[in-house]
């Protein structure tokens, strides 16, 4: 008999070789998938294979065929909160995905103040160890990666909450995603991108900020350090971008900190990376967000302008901002340890505005306006229906200036839900400024307990010099 050369079986076992269905790592077992939407399932295998999926909340099986560059993707209909339930994908292979619930899904993102768990020592997750086991809220933890281009796979697998995974995912995402499971008793899925020191250039996408001349320069500002990437785009690419199919039903978002070098355009380059963010979900999900908080930074007023800019990006739509002035216990610590408040003002901002449950108070006061009557500035507040009342009775951080743009402390006293700001020092007030610095943590709150968000009433220059 004839012997048939080597490399010729080797061709023919390479043309008869079926590849294996493939899923990205957020598409597996213990997975959380958005309530009553349309969700997307994909991945890869070989062109023109045919792929059944079969669900099992209602066991239907759709079909799609694989296209020419081996991806696949198709979209199913899921039912309210429920589970758990399987889904079974066929085609040259066979996949069962288990433990899967229906509920909502959040990406919890941002910066060290995200990323925070319990290994930084936070004693509010210590006594959430022993109590904390819960198979409704599921964990996904996006490794620290980087990339140049747009990836479509990243690290990470869905684990239910208990005392392990608990320890390494975001303590300010799992307190946010315990306040939404125990006030809508559904399931939540957490989905953990973070990476501490990052500013938000690196997690937008890079024409967003390269095509915008103001965007690029402040983007140039960043200094290079071995701990974190600075480049446009390089976290957007590795750690939001491969899960932009997946079907979430908002983000929660605390950062700033790393954009001290290019303070006055952060509002622009936030909302410019929510922008992206939503147009690759093509999708106005809502976005809620953390003021940073007190701390010695160096330069005067540096983190009071990016406290200013955050409270400007909240006039983009389906925007939330967390006050967290009064949860600071050292100024000379850039991470607060309270994160139990932080998550639930968040989750508090969702669960009224996303989910229309009544809550209470969840907005902070905002500075209205500012009328003058002879020697007095009176201040007017939103969000602030029953008034206003000083923690030690007399308000703190409140500072006046006349035509000299000279700022003295000022005597502060409430009106309900007003302030009379006077000084003798200054006879025609011209502007105000409230726990506008660095490190100011003002004991003035709305009587719901919310602290009142940071402001001033002019638009001077700032002195940009070092703290003595």
């Amino acid at each position: 008999m004839r012997k048939i050369p080597g490399i010729v079986l080797f061709l023919l076992s390479a043309i008869i070789t079926k590849a294996d269905i493939r899923l990205p790592n957020i598409i597996c077992s213990n997975m959380v998938l958005q309530q009553q939407s349309s969700v997307k399932l994909w991945g890869w295998a070989d062109p023109s294979e045919k792929i059944y999926v079969t669900t099992s909340w209602n066991n239907k099986t759709d079909s799609v065929v694989s296209t020419r560059d081996a991806n696949w993707m198709l979209q199913v209909q899921t039912p309210a909160a429920g589970g758990p339930y399987t889904i079974v994908l066929k085609g040259n292979n066979s996949i069962t995905l288990e433990n899967v619930l229906i509920g909502e899904v959040w990406v919890c993102s941002g910066q060290s103040n995200m990323e925070m768990n319990y290994g930084w020592g936070l004693p509010d997750i210590g006594a959430e160890l022993p109590t904390c086991e819960n198979s409704s809220i599921r964990f996904f933890y996006i490794p620290k990666t980087t990339s140049a281009t747009p990836q479509d796979n990243c690290g990470g697998k869905w684990v239910e909450c208990d005392s392990n995974t608990l320890k390494s995912f975001s303590a300010v995402g799992y307190f946010f995603g315990k306040k939404l499971n125990n006030s809508m008793n559904v399931p939540i899925g957490l989905i953990n991108s973070n990476w501490g020191g990052t500013p938000a250039e690196v997690w937008t996408e890079p024409t967003a900020v390269n095509n915008d001349a103001e965007l690029k320069a402040a983007s140039e500002k960043q200094q290079p350090f071995d701990w974190w990437p600075y480049k446009p785009g390089n976290t957007f690419n590795a750690m939001i971008a491969p899960i932009r199919n997946y079907n979430i039903a908002g983000a929660i978002w605390y950062q700033g900190e790393g954009n001290t070098a290019a303070p006055d355009t952060y509002a622009k380059l936030l909302t410019s990376m929510v922008s992206s963010w939503r147009k690759s979900w093509n999708k106005d999900f809502p976005f809620y967000y953390v003021q940073i908080a007190p701390f010695t930074y160096g330069n005067k007023y540096i983190s009071a302008i990016i406290r200013e800019q955050q409270t400007k990006a909240m006039s983009y739509p389906n925007m939330g901002m967390a006050v967290v002035t009064d949860l600071v216990d050292n100024i000379k610590d850039i991470h607060p340890k309270d994160k139990h408040d932080v998550g639930y003002r968040l989750a508090n901002w969702a669960l009224a505005e996303t989910y229309h449950k009544e809550v209470g108070a969840y907005k902070s006061p905002m500075y209205k306006g500012m009328e003058v009557q002879g020697n007095k500035a009176i201040i007017s507040f939103d969000n602030a229906p029953t008034g206003l009342v000083a923690k030690d009775k007399t308000v703190t951080e409140v500072y006046v200036a006349g035509a000299d743009k000279i700022f003295y402390p000022a005597d502060a006293k409430i009106d309900l839900n007003k302030l009379v700001v006077t000084s003798k020092q200054v006879a025609q007030p011209i502007a105000v400024r409230f726990a506008f610095s660095n490190t100011a943590m003002a004991n003035l709150f709305s009587k719901e307990g919310l602290p009142v968000n940071p402001f001033r009433t002019d638009n001077w220059d700032l002195d940009r010099s070092k703290e003595e």
